[in-house]
């Protein structure tokens, strides 16, 4: 199996308000991925919206200024959304935009969230993966997406954000007989057996190896290897807490084109 690109992350602000990504922030995409001391996230079904102006003003001086965020109403599957303009764009967990300027969200609070960016053809997509998102490929969904549109996959990158790491996230028959049904030939390389009908599973493993069967070169594919459960300091974590609160990453299109080296 081929090396994924080293995570080099960094985290922003005293406390951490948000991380970064070396592999983006080198391909010049502005996009961000909360903490819990990220303030004004509020549910994406609040009738006010998710977004405080704190957090937009936030967002914005990442460079995301481009007028409202587009977002999902998540359903832990796999479907494609395509945002034109910003507020809810659809049921889906994978949103795709071609507009420069355009920020796409992605909530969690455990589950993967993932960023792919064709710095090429200048389009963008992001997926929401949990168990189910990711026995269903909607990592994968994200990649093909912005190649149908007609993008190479050689010319793809992706993030892997903060999410539940293999240390912590155990699971059980069910969830197996869901990922041997959709991954027959990968599902076991993603669990360690810990007991009788138990194992953990390795979301981050699940989704890179998604992302490189997609075509996308594993060297160009990083994950930030950052645990929500086992970081209280940082993250929010569902199976820790919860109801506690919802993180965010956030990511758009820069409104111009990266100047040629």
């Amino acid at each position: 199996m081929a090396a994924l690109a080293a995570s080099s992350v960094e985290l922003h602000g005293d406390p951490p308000l948000y991380l970064t990504a070396s592999t983006l922030s080198r391909a010049g995409l502005p996009h961000l991925f909360t903490t819990r001391n990220f303030p004004g996230i509020r549910l994406w079904r609040d009738p006010l919206g998710p977004f405080e102006p704190g957090a937009v003003e936030l967002i914005g001086e990442r460079g995301m200024d481009g007028g409202p965020i587009a977002f999902l109403a998540q359903v832990h599957g796999a479907d494609v959304a395509v945002a034109e303009t910003g507020g809810l764009v659809g049921r889906a967990d994978v949103v795709v935009t071609d507009r420069p300027g355009l920020p796409l969200a992605i909530f969690t609070a455990d589950c993967v969230p993932v960023v792919v960016y064709d710095p090429v053809a200048r389009r963008l997509a992001m997926a929401h993966a949990g168990w189910r998102g990711t026995a269903l490929g909607a990592a994968r969904a994200a990649a093909l997406a912005l190649v149908q549109r007609g993008g190479r996959a050689a010319d793809l990158m992706a993030a892997i954000g903060p999410s539940i790491g293999p240390c912590c996230y155990e699971v059980d028959a069910p969830v197996i007989e869901r990922l041997s049904a959709g991954f027959p030939d990968a599902w076991e390389s993603w669990l360690t057996p810990t007991a009788p009908g138990k194992w953990m599973l390795d979301l981050w493993r699940a989704n890179c190896d998604q992302l490189g069967a997609a075509g996308l070169d594993p060297a160009r594919v990083e994950s930030a290897g950052l645990c929500t459960s086992c970081r209280p300091d940082l993250f929010y974590s569902y199976r820790r807490g919860r109801g506690e609160g919802r993180l965010v990453a956030v990511a758009a299109i820069p409104s111009a084109p990266r100047p040629a080296c």
